[in-house]
């Protein structure tokens, strides 16, 4: 299943991963606090600034909406 992780950074900025499986975002869950999180997405390693937070959205978001 796949869906929008939605990260909140301690330094209060967001990032957004579209389209990213459920278990990207339980490992990212398992990381917050942490320092150095990482996960791998598409066979390649990606790291994120100190994260404090997770949601998952479970479809896309409407971008063109106005959220």
């Amino acid at each position: 299943m796949t869906g929008t992780a939605i990260l909140i950074n301690e330094d209060h900025s967001v990032t957004v991963l579209e389209n990213v499986e459920h278990e990207v975002y339980e490992e990212l869950a398992s990381q917050k606090d942490c320092k150095d999180a990482h996960c791998t997405i598409n066979g390649k390693d990606v790291y994120f600034e100190p994260i404090s937070k997770v949601v998952w959205i479970e479809e896309s978001i409407d971008w063109d909406y106005g959220y």
